[in-house]
């Protein structure tokens, strides 16, 4: 585990982490410090922890959207899967039907031929 210090509305933190996450920690600590800061300049001065319960839950508000977006995505890609199945169904069913129909009009050629 490794130490870390992060700094969020101009107050250090140490935190720790696995070994190899540091620099995410710190990207996290950076988006929530400007989280903090734009609820600073749009409220004011309110005290730390309310700050921060609010900083939190604009980021969990995000990550709620985030999350609704992605699992909507995923509904379109099923959905488009489905529909290139079902394509694909068709397809191979007019390559077949396509192929029989020309074997039969190759017999009435051979048949004419012979004729």
């Amino acid at each position: 585990m490794s130490n870390v210090v992060v700094n969020i509305a101009g107050r250090p933190y140490t935190m720790q982490c696995p070994d190899g996450e540091e620099d995410h920690l710190k990207d996290l600590a950076k988006l929530l410090d400007a989280e903090v800061s734009r609820i600073r300049q749009s409220v004011g001065a309110i005290g730390d922890i309310r700050q921060l319960v609010m900083a939190g839950l604009m980021v969990a508000d995000r990550l709620s959207e985030s999350t609704r977006k992605i699992e909507d995505l995923q509904d379109q890609l099923n959905g488009l899967r489905v529909s290139r199945d079902q394509s694909l169904n068709q397809i191979k069913t007019q390559d077949e039907n396509f192929a029989k129909a020309l074997e039969i009009a190759a017999q009435k050629l051979e048949e004419m031929a012979e004729g």
